[in-house]
């Protein structure tokens, strides 16, 4: 694991892409617990006010996120880990949400949950430490999360509509990338629990090859689906006795490998009857108590 700001392969410095979520893994970044704050006991204090479901045990935490960075080294992918800063919260561990990375440079986003806006601050100024560019970044009245923002194609966007993410947002994105050619489709997202809860877009769909996505087929709107179906793609439905343990969340290693959490035994056991390799690992503190799957602990920097 390096800091970005010491990498310097001529074939992977200062590049970002974005534009797969299923292509090999080659370049991505985490927050540890220790960088996010989790050690702080002023920031630890917070963690009911942030949506967690019980006091984090910081110590498997940790560890967690460290297997889930094996995970993706031994897979052939250079993890960056993220530099420490007292403006962020536990949510930080999450990095997925504040930035999205395109072949025109880094989108910032607005996040739409008030403590989580100086993530972006802290990795713009990261990102652009390590020779990544920026393309320009969402502006209040907007909000914007990547968690809501699945790439279909390399030139299609999809970007879900819901409360972390709102239409003022999602104008701000399509007029960022219609010059470069990129459409900006906009998917409604359900109530579901309520404004307080955490329900992104890729909470209800991971993309896990070119031809398939793992949906949670009731929750999602009918143009979603139809969408999709129209773009060729074959579902793989999750275990709906799953569902409040993140078993949609399935990270895309390419080369139809996937990272999933181990609790999911019968969503994961779907995916692998379908063709895929899936490695596991406990997600009990970094990823069920804080909502948040291995998607969202890791934000891709570079897909081939």
């Amino acid at each position: 694991m390096t800091n970005l700001d010491v990498v310097h392969s001529p074939e992977v410095a200062g590049q970002s892409n974005g534009h797969s979520m299923v292509g090999k893994l080659r370049r991505v970044m985490a927050c540890s617990p220790r960088t996010a704050g989790w050690d702080d006991p002023s920031r630890f204090a917070r963690w009911k006010d942030l949506g967690f479901l019980h006091a984090p045990d910081v110590a498997v935490a940790k560890s967690q996120h460290e297997k889930l960075c094996a995970i993706l080294e031994s897979a052939g992918a250079e993890v960056v880990q993220m530099a420490a800063s007292s403006s962020l919260t536990l949510d930080a561990v999450y990095a997925h949400d504040a930035s999205l990375p395109t072949d025109f440079g880094v989108i910032l986003m607005h996040p739409g949950k008030a403590n989580r806006v100086s993530e972006a601050r802290a990795q713009r100024d990261f990102l652009a430490a390590g020779g990544i560019r920026g393309l320009g970044e969402v502006t209040a009245p907007g909000d914007t999360e990547a968690g809501d923002i699945v790439w279909l194609d390399s030139h299609t966007l999809v970007v879900g509509h819901g409360y972390r993410t709102n239409p003022a947002g999602i104008a701000q994105m399509r007029d960022m990338l219609k010059p470069h050619g990129v459409e900006v489709l906009t998917a409604p997202l359900p109530y579901g629990p309520g404004p307080s809860a955490c329900l992104h877009l890729m909470s209800l769909i991971s993309l896990l090859d070119e031809e398939t996505a793992l949906v949670d087929l009731p929750w999602l709107a009918v143009e979603t689906v139809e969408l999709l179906k129209a773009r060729g793609y074959r579902f793989i439905e999750i275990d709906y006795s799953e569902r409040d343990t993140l078993a949609c969340n399935v990270l895309s290693l390419g080369e139809k490998r996937l990272v999933a959490i181990e609790a999911n035994i019968k969503t994961n056991q779907r995916m692998r009857e379908a063709g895929f390799d899936v490695i596991t690992f406990p997600g009990s503190e970094i990823c069920i108590n804080g909502s948040g799957g291995p998607t969202c602990l890791t934000r891709p920097l570079l897909r081939d």
